[in-house]
């Protein structure tokens, strides 16, 4: 442990991890959940992390959602996740003993309403989302929790086009109404939709949109992250009016970006680059779309269909807080980028990953003190962490890998806190083991508690602490002083 020389953390300071259920939960069969996005990606064995990666982008077709919904023979990692469904009681202990305040997860909207369509929730799904939200309550763990997480019941996507459909804005919001009802009374902050500009890196995932589906596929990419702003200004004007104390916000992945170099043209593409990340939150927190963003899509053949009450909604229900999920930087070259999101490039000056994403504390600081400066609103930390191979020796696992990028950031977001930034929350993504968002795989591991399970779904599902575990627990303890 070192001590930290940005000890700024405020006393109420919510110290905890995150999960998505799509990752963790498994029981894609039980209690009448149907399949989602997330159900529908098998583990890719033999490829390389960057080829797994880089077919995660591409998509996926009709014809590949079809065949993978009937197949029997290869494995489906989400599927199973780490069978949190029927472990949450004991999982949640374990990260209690480490003194969380705070634990951020996912109600899975294919298990509440199983295929979108329904009428009326699934009883069975809200009975076992009350006894996970109860244990977390009992255990003085504050709920954090994400409407949306990559769960999209894979029907919309094969009867309806995703959320390119507006008929989808109201099936959310008879979800996200019943989450409110339900759950209101009991869990004080909401994420409507994780990480809402992935529209482009995580298309399939993210707006439930096959790569074949559209001619124009970046206009349909764009109406329906609209439709999506639409329904979470929806579902925010409905939290107002309920009697509870609910704070609703929005999410985005960090992808902002540092110029190349100092070139004025390398200068001016991080800005517009940035611009256009920034374009999800503007309309969020400002109300409206700004003219950068209006421009970009009459330069580039995007007519979107916004109708006045639309604009009007947005403009009347922006969110109470942003919620950023933070694990690397990028850069931009203008010899070689454009202002799309995937378009990037490395940077010489950084470390990276066995996944090649550059370890940078620094850019957590500096994208907080950005979004801070645009915005003035409180921020949660909702993801940060390190994905890494960890390897058992004498049945332990020894991961100071882990604890010195986390020492870094948290250090950073210390930092921020000294110059005016309001975050309340640090939520370590995947606090326990858990399958990999964009690669499907268990190997690459997050946690401060390892789950024996493989790449494959091999293993005892044995739960073994880290060093890591007993180092985060010292952090909590101090809030943050010990690092």
């Amino acid at each position: 442990m070192k001590k930290n020389k940005y000890n700024h953390f405020p006393d109420n300071f919510l110290w905890g991890g995150a999960i998505a259920a799509s990752q963790a939960d498994g029981a894609f069969d039980v209690g009448g959940k149907q399949p989602n996005t997330s159900d529908v990606q098998p583990y890719l064995k033999g490829l390389s992390n960057q080829e797994i990666q880089q077919l995660e982008k591409q998509g996926m077709t009709l014809k590949q959602v079809s065949k993978n919904l009937k197949d029997t023979s290869s494995y489906y990692p989400k599927r199973h996740g780490i069978d949190f469904y029927h472990t949450f009681e004991t999982d949640l202990e374990l990260l209690a003993e480490m003194g969380f305040r705070t634990f951020r997860t996912s109600i899975d909207w294919s298990r509440v309403f199983p295929n979108g369509t329904e009428a009326e929730p699934n009883e069975a799904a809200l009975e076992y989302y009350d006894r996970l939200i109860d244990k977390m309550r009992a255990l003085n763990i504050e709920p954090i929790i994400t409407m949306l997480h990559y769960e999209t019941p894979i029907n919309l996507t094969l009867n309806y086009g995703g959320w390119h459909n507006k008929k989808v804005i109201d099936m959310f919001e008879r979800y996200g109404k019943t989450l409110l009802d339900r759950f209101g009374s009991k869990v004080k902050y909401w994420i409507i939709i994780n990480q809402i500009n992935m529209i482009q890196v995580e298309p399939f995932l993210s707006l439930a949109i096959c790569n074949d589906q559209f001619e124009n596929m970046e206009q349909a990419e764009y109406q329906a992250v609209h439709n999506q702003l639409v329904a979470s200004a929806k579902i925010r004007k409905y939290a107002k009016q309920l009697p509870f104390d609910l704070q609703i916000g929005t999410m985005v992945a960090d992808g902002t970006v540092y110029p190349y170099s100092c070139k004025p043209a390398d200068i001016v593409l991080a800005m517009k680059h940035n611009r256009m990340q920034y374009l999800f939150t503007d309309v969020q927190f400002n109300g409206s779309y700004p003219q950068y963003a209006k421009n970009y899509f009459s330069e580039h053949g995007i007519s979107l269909n916004i109708t006045p009450d639309e604009v009007k909604l947005l403009q009347e229900n922006t969110m109470d807080y942003l919620a950023i999920s933070y694990y690397f930087s990028q850069m931009v070259n203008n010899e070689v980028n454009n202002e799309k999101p995937e378009s990037t490039s490395a940077n010489p000056y950084l470390e990276e990953s066995a996944w090649g994403w550059n370890i940078d504390p620094q850019g957590l600081y500096h994208t907080l003190s950005q979004y801070a400066d645009r915005y003035h609103k409180p921020i949660i930390i909702a993801e940060n962490g390190l994905g890494a191979y960890d390897e058992i020796i004498d049945g332990k696992i020894h991961d100071d890998y882990r604890i010195d990028y986390l020492s870094k950031h948290i250090e950073q977001i210390g930092r921020a806190i000294y110059d005016g930034v309001e975050v309340i929350a640090f939520c370590a993504w995947g606090p326990i083991d858990i399958v990999s968002c964009s690669s499907q795989q268990m190997s690459k591991r997050y946690g401060f508690i390892y789950v024996d399970i493989d790449d494959e779904g091999n293993g005892t599902k044995k739960r073994i602490k880290k060093d890591s575990f007993h180092w985060y627990k010292e952090v909590i303890h101090t809030n943050g002083a010990n690092i």
